[in-house]
């Protein structure tokens, strides 16, 4: 009889975590879950099999719970809301000591060092798209309009800015019309950082998404789904750029589907540095 090793999940908003219970479930997996308060979604319980639910900042306890069922892997899956993590955070002894060891709290710094300051407690942090590799973006056309020769260069541009943006970890996201940058994304997330441009530069915006130079993988990757076309939609944004192989989509079904109701482009490209500059 074949022995399952059960996966740790530690849970954060969205619905990444559900989507990844699902279908490490359905791979034959046992999983037992963490999840943060006010940000994980309930849903969740009824897809793994156990879970605790944590104040933000509660990392020892957090370990120790996954460790007692007997993981010795977890993914970190979902975000949590920045404005949310510099206001409502309990921290535990454990999270002390990470951020004595910070030297700045850019988000991939601080992945970093849970993810050391977790394994030196028993539990080793890999990427949730290692067991679920189907949810990440594939190249090319993927649904509403082909795109206009401006737009393919608005999508330049936002790649161009994204990378840089990138560097030095504020965000993934630009939002470009006619060659002007209208917005990029910092603490406020995705949605907020589209209306914002939305707001700028009214419809027909170019939205672009891609992965952070030099991003740890097992962590923070780039999301969309649904729910980021009902938010164009609302400001009338025309086109959805997103990096092939790195970025997770949630339900790409519904998003293809939901992209050639609306009429906006959805797009999957591939990138490269710049020339002359690191990643």
């Amino acid at each position: 009889m074949r022995v399952v090793e059960p996966i740790g999940l530690i849970a954060g908003n969205g619905v990444f975590p559900v989507v990844f219970a699902r279908a490490a479930r359905a791979q034959g997996l046992v999983v037992h879950a963490v999840a943060f308060s006010g940000e994980a979604d309930p849903r969740l319980e009824a897809e793994v099999a156990s879970l605790e639910w944590k104040k933000l900042g509660q990392v020892h306890g957090m370990v120790r719970s996954l460790v007692s069922r007997g993981a010795k892997k977890a993914v970190m899956a979902g975000g949590i809301g920045r404005v949310r993590s510099l206001k409502y955070v309990w921290p535990d002894l454990g999270a002390w000591r990470i951020l004595a060891r910070l030297g700045t709290r850019r988000d991939d710094e601080l992945l970093r060092a849970v993810a050391a300051y977790v394994e030196t407690l028993g539990l080793t942090i890999v990427s949730p798209t290692d067991y679920v590799k189907e949810v990440l973006a594939p190249e090319g056309h993927l649904g509403g309009p082909a795109l206009t020769e401006a737009q393919r260069r608005d999508v330049e541009l936002g790649k161009e800015v994204g990378f840089h943006l990138g560097r030095v970890d504020v965000g993934q996201t630009v939002v470009v019309k006619d060659g002007v940058v209208l917005a990029v994304e910092a603490v406020e997330g995705t949605d907020e950082c589209i209306r914002r441009g939305g707001r700028c530069g009214g419809p027909g915006a170019v939205v672009v998404k891609r992965l952070k130079p030099g991003q740890d993988l097992r962590f923070d990757r780039p999301a969309l789904g649904p729910v980021t076309l009902e938010v164009m939609r609302e400001v009338g944004a025309s086109v959805l750029a997103m990096e092939a192989h790195h970025t997770v989509l949630l339900d790409a079904a519904g998003l293809f589907k939901w992209a050639e109701r609306l009429r906006i482009s959805v797009v999957g490209f591939s990138v490269e540095p710049p020339s002359g500059l690191g990643g």
